[in-house]
C-alpha cells in the first residue's frame, strides 16, 4: 500500500560526506531538508579504520565517527535523517516524485543526489576479510599508512596507473598485478608507470588470494598469490598493502534515461556547478566526481548543492 504523499522544499538522496554537508547548509537555510541514506548509511568512510587527510582532525579519526559527527550535525540545524532509500524518480515535472522502499510517495521542490559510488571488486573472500585491514581502493586515502613498505595495485587502466604512481612517492615497492600482457591506460600514463624503477609490472597475473594475519579487529595483509595466466604457475609477493583499482560504479541506476550521464553512469553537472541538466535537480559527491573522490572534495559539492538549490527555491517561489 502506497502511504501519502508527502510535500518538501529539499529532498537530498543519500548520505556521506556529500549529503551531510548539503544537509547542514540546506538546514541553515531553513530549506527543512529531508534525507534519505540509501543501504550504505554514511557511504563509503563507514568502511574506512583511519581517516588522516579530513580537516580539522589533526590526530585523525575513524571513518564511522566522522560520518557520524556529519549526521548529528545535518540533525542539529533541521535535516530530517531517515533510514531507507529512494528507488523510484520521476524529473519530469515539478514537483519531483521520488519513492522510497517502504512505497511511501515524496514531493519535492528540489532534489540534491548524493548517492556515490561504489568501488569494483575481485571478489575474494580474503578481499572481504582484509578490507580495511590492507586492502583498499583509494591509494589517496590510505597510502599514507604504508609508506617506506612494499605494495601491490591490482588493474591496468589509467586509475590503476595513477595509483601506481602515487604509492611509488611513498612506498619501498609497488608491485602492478596485471591480468593481460599490456597496459588499458593512455600513453601518458603508461610511460609514467613503466619508466619508474620503484613499480614492477607483472604481467599476465590474476590475484588468486589475499593472505595475512587476522585476529578479531587486528588484521594484517602480508602477501598475495598470484597465478600466471599463461602458465598456471603460483607465486608469492611479499607486501603490507593490497590496492584494488579496476574501476568504480556510481550509483546512478535509478535517474538513467532522465538526467545526462558519461558512458560510465556518472552524472554530469555544468561546470563549476552541481546542477543537471533538470533544473531544480543537484548532483554533488562521487556520483558526479570521477577524478578525485576524496571525502572533502565530497562535503565541499554538498555545500554547493545547498546553496545552489536555495537559490533555485529563491528564484522560482
Amino acid at each position: 500500500m502506497v502511504e501519502s504523499n508527502e510535500h518538501v522544499k529539499t529532498l537530498i538522496i543519500g548520505s556521506g560526506p556529500a549529503g551531510y554537508t548539503a544537509g547542514i547548509y540546506a538546514g541553515r537555510a531553513n530549506l527543512y531538508p529531508v534525507m534519505y541514506q540509501g543501504m550504505q548509511p554514511g557511504g563509503q568512510l563507514t568502511i574506512t579504520t583511519e581517516v588522516e587527510n579530513f580537516p580539522g582532525y589533526p590526530e585523525g579519526t575513524e571513518g564511522p565517527a566522522m560520518m557520524e559527527d556529519l549526521k548529528k550535525q545535518a540533525e542539529r540545524y533541521g535535516t530530517d535523517v531517515r533510514w531507507g532509500e529512494i528507488v523510484e524518480a520521476d524529473f519530469s515535472k515539478r514537483p519531483f516524485i521520488c519513492k522510497t522502499d517502504a512505497g511511501k510517495i515524496i514531493e519535492a521542490e528540489t532534489v540534491i543526489i548524493a548517492t556515490g559510488a561504489s568501488a569494483q571488486w575481485l571478489g575474494l573472500p580474503s578481499e572481504k576479510e582484509f578490507n580495511g585491514g590492507g586492502v583498499s581502493a583509494c591509494a589517496t586515502c590510505d597510502g599514507f599508512f604504508y609508506r617506506g613498505k612494499d605494495v601491490a595495485v591490482v588493474g591496468g587502466g589509467d586509475t590503476a596507473c595513477e595509483e601506481a604512481s602515487y604509492l611509488a612517492n611513498i612506498c619501498n615497492k609497488v608491485y602492478m598485478i596485471v591480468r593481460r600482457d599490456e597496459l588499458r591506460a593512455s600513453k601518458a600514463m603508461q610511460d609514467r608507470v613503466k619508466k619508474n624503477p620503484k613499480i614492477e609490472i607483472l604481467w599476465n597475473h590474476n590475484t588468486k588470494e589475499i593472505v595475512g594475519t587476522s585476529m578479531g579487529f587486528n588484521k594484517s595483509v602480508n602477501g598475495a598469490i598470484l597465478v600466471n595466466n599463461k602458465t598456471n604457475e603460483e607465486k608469492r609477493i611479499n607486501i603490507d598493502g593490497f590496492f584494488v583499482a579496476i574501476g568504480h560504479t556510481p550509483n546512478s541506476g535509478i535517474f538513467k534515461g532522465q538526467l545526462d550521464m558519461d558512458e560510465v553512469g556518472y552524472i554530469q553537472t555544468i561546470p563549476g556547478s552541481t546542477r543537471t541538466n533538470i533544473p531544480g535537480v543537484f548532483a554533488a559527491g562521487d556520483v558526479q566526481d570521477k577524478i578525485f573522490r576524496q571525502a572533502i572534495t565530497a562535503a565541499g559539492s554538498g555545500c554547493m548543492a545547498a546553496i545552489e538549490a536555495e537559490r533555485f527555491l529563491g528564484e522560482h517561489e
